[in-house]
């Protein structure tokens, strides 16, 4: 877990869709938006703004 954190440490605590397509390899917006209603990765609304934490993407990563 501790390398995937130094592997995402230049992305922000707190990640837009762009940024979560980045973090997953170049996915784009439909697939991730298709993982975050899923309940795949946690995500949270601020109005019309998809927010996700990047503790919820590297635990989607690390099968948890």
């Amino acid at each position: 877990m501790e390398r995937t954190d130094q592997m995402f440490s230049q992305y922000p605590d707190v990640l837009n869709i762009s940024q979560l397509c980045e973090m997953l390899g170049g996915i784009g917006p439909k697939a991730a938006y298709q993982l975050l209603h899923s309940g795949s990765i946690r995500y949270f609304k601020i109005g019309k703004a998809f927010r996700i934490p990047k503790n919820s993407v590297i635990a989607f990563l690390n099968g948890n």
